[in-house]
């Protein structure tokens, strides 16, 4: 993809927001450097779904609900009040191309996989769901507003970031725990077998303050069990015990209100910093 990027368009320059502007000019080339911003995007967006994963639906819900958003982004530019066309009409339609045919079959599965669940997905409809948003966002020139969509799983990737890079301990599995006496999903939990550095445990008993971390300490203080850190536990550990489906519903939800207010923050608030806008221009 990135060498097809480098053949057909080959742009590496970003628009600089208007206040810099008298510092740093109208156009700044990155030259390779936005090369490995992509690269980049292209590795992210694929984990990003994975990782945000492990409920029945909610790996293909959270995509149906992006692939939706990227395309009523798409129709922004399709149907402009008066002419001329805007100039990236063609790099959306491109995008619609892909992401029509995509939503019909996740649709499809998604009627399956969602609670109970006759069909389960696993690494491979992940990786192929966010390289379909990497394909679309990059070759269609709009991969910033794409990011802007994946608010949720930027932050289920930064909350998540202690256990993935082992400042915690981080289980096999970090899937939320089914009990069969209720029928319902609890948060899981990691336990320590080792001391944490103090550091960490202070942040976390912090965390436990705010409420978003849910931590349990032995008679001297120390810190020996925390909830495992994705956004999933994080939504028990907020609303409690619930079914399978009405979890997956609730995180689509959270992704089709972020997803909302990343449009609006595009399409709007960049107003503010940047001269022209898709509803502006024409």
């Amino acid at each position: 993809m990135l060498i097809i990027y480098f053949v057909d368009f080959g742009v590496t320059k970003i628009v600089i927001p208007t206040p810099l502007r008298p510092y740093l000019g109208e156009l700044f080339d990155l030259g390779w450097l936005y090369y490995g911003y992509m690269a980049a995007v292209s590795i992210f967006c694929p984990n990003a779904i994975n990782i945000l994963a492990g409920v029945n639906g909610i790996e293909v819900g959270q995509s149906v609900v992006i692939a939706l958003l990227l395309m009523l982004n798409d129709t922004l530019y399709l149907f402009p009040r008066s002419e001329p066309m805007h100039p990236a009409t063609d790099s959306h339609l491109f995008s619609l191309y892909l992401l029509l045919p995509f939503l019909g079959v996740s649709l499809a599965l998604l009627k399956h996989n969602w609670y109970p669940a006759r069909v389960f997905v696993g690494d491979t409809y992940c990786y192929f769901a966010g390289m379909v948003f990497v394909v679309v966002g990059i070759l269609g020139h709009f991969s910033k507003t794409m990011l802007l969509l994946f608010i949720p799983q930027i932050f289920n990737f930064i909350y998540s970031a202690p256990q993935l890079f082992h400042v915690v301990p981080c289980p096999r599995h970090r899937l939320p725990r089914f009990v069969a006496r209720t029928g319902l999903l609890e948060p899981s939990t990691a336990k320590f077998t080792k001391t944490l550095p103090q550091p960490v445990q202070a942040v976390m008993k912090i965390m436990d303050k705010l409420g978003v971390l849910r931590v349990w300490t032995d008679e001297n203080g120390e810190v020996t069990e925390s909830t495992n850190l994705t956004i999933i536990n994080l939504w028990l550990v907020w609303f409690g015990p619930m079914r399978e489906d009405n979890l997956a519903r609730g995180l689509m939800g959270l992704q089709l209100v972020c997803g909302l207010l990343g449009l609006f923050v595009r399409h709007r608030l960049a107003l503010w910093v940047f001269t022209s806008d898709n509803i502006s221009i024409v």
